[in-house]
């Protein structure tokens, strides 16, 4: 871009040189010199305006080019990112159904030491202590 910014400056820069030029060495008559300025003006604004289309397409396609690779891009990304996170829950999905486990197991055992530990203060007898009489 930098480069067709130069060159449109130097067409600019050659069109006004070359009619300063024609002015001053010129050797027709005012009528044919204007006529002549007239025709390099308007073939330095063809030329202006040729360059400026060449420079307005290419910037229009390579805008369009980004704006398609960026949003390739970013799917892409999101699409990664998603699956990710769904691996993600899937292992802490793992992970909390073996703490369910383990906790289910602690629970029971809890329960199988609570009611062995009755068992040894009542010394294994059965029955109401407070009466004597055998409970059936």
């Amino acid at each position: 871009m930098a480069n067709t910014g130069s060159t449109l400056l130097a067409l600019i820069t050659g069109a006004a040189i070359g009619a300063a030029a024609g002015l001053l060495y010129a050797p027709d008559s005012g009528e044919k010199t204007r006529k002549k300025l007239s025709e390099d003006a308007r073939k330095a604004q063809d030329q202006f305006n040729k360059k400026y289309q060449e420079t307005s397409s290419n910037l229009t396609t390579k805008a369009k080019k980004a704006r398609t690779d960026f949003e390739t891009r970013l799917e892409e990304t999101l699409s990664s990112a998603s699956y990710k996170a769904d691996e993600i829950l899937a292992a802490m999905e793992t992970k909390l159904e073996e703490l369910r486990k383990q906790n289910a197991k602690l629970q029971r055992d809890a329960k199988a030491d609570s009611g062995e530990t009755t068992r040894e203060q009542t010394g294994g007898k059965t029955g109401n202590q407070t009466t004597g009489k055998a409970v059936i």
